[in-house]
């Protein structure tokens, strides 16, 4: 039988209790790997992506993991990757996925300081110092690892609006603060980018057919990308197959930004 993509890999998948961390945690365990996924708020969630994990025949372990309680912060994240190699006794690929939700439900009718503030407690500073943290762990495992983080296809062309505008800035920063770790980790650990465009998330379904369709025709893929895409890319950059690749960027949106 060939081996899977990530064969005897463990992986953490911050933020893996719905949507794109859900995907890339089942993606990963149906690969080959272990998976430690961890969540803010949504236990339930978390369970039920870890008896997806679990029906795939790998193993999963659920840690909370709140990247804006920022005192704790460092304790938790130590008790996410201890609790990692109790399962496996390793580590080799961080996936930082959670972040503010502030396009639906309470996060939507934030003010907009509120809502920047959140972005940049979450996305950046908890994608900074979980970065941080798993550099450390990773560089002293004996294959060292890798390193992947989420940021966003229309950073590097602006979108219009004061919602895109602040988490342009603050996924932005994520992609910048990225290619200055893979050049300071490398070559232990190699650090990728993910940068998804528009998928089919919670977000999605708050608009209108007429909305829906307009990003469908513009995008050169004409559809909207979906959680399995996204998830698809994160099982190639945490193979072997991305071996010689640091620091990159792939946009995952159907060619809307190029």
């Amino acid at each position: 039988m060939a081996e899977l993509p990530l064969e005897s890999l463990t992986i953490v998948v911050t933020g893996g209790s719905s949507g794109i961390g859900r995907a890339i945690a089942v993606a990963a365990a149906k690969a080959g790997a272990d998976v430690a996924l961890t969540f803010a708020h949504n236990d339930r969630g978390a369970r039920e992506t870890a008896r997806a994990v679990e029906k795939t025949g790998r193993r999963a372990h659920v840690e909370r993991l709140d990247l804006a309680a920022v005192d704790t912060l460092e304790h938790q994240l130590t008790v996410v990757s201890d609790g990692v190699r109790e399962m496996t006794g390793r580590l080799d690929v961080w996936i930082n996925n959670a972040g503010a939700d502030i396009l639906t439900g309470r996060g939507a009718t934030l003010p907009l300081t509120a809502k920047l503030d959140q972005l940049l407690t979450v996305d950046l500073r908890g994608t900074i110092l979980a970065s941080w943290h798993a550099a450390s762990v990773l560089a002293a495992e004996p294959g060292g690892g890798v390193i992947i983080n989420m940021s966003w296809d229309h950073v590097v062309t602006g979108m219009e609006g004061r919602n895109p505008q602040i988490f342009a800035a603050v996924k932005g920063g994520v992609l910048a603060f990225s290619k200055g770790l893979a050049r300071s980790v490398a070559p232990r650990v190699r650090v990728n980018i993910l940068a998804p465009g528009w998928i089919e998330t919670a977000f999605g379904s708050t608009l209108d057919s007429e909305r829906r369709r307009a990003v469908a025709e513009s995008t050169p893929l004409q559809r909207w990308g979906t959680p399995d895409d996204v998830a698809s890319a994160a099982v190639y950059l945490a193979s072997p197959a991305a071996a010689f690749l640091t620091g990159q960027t792939i946009f995952v949106n159907g060619g809307v930004v190029m």
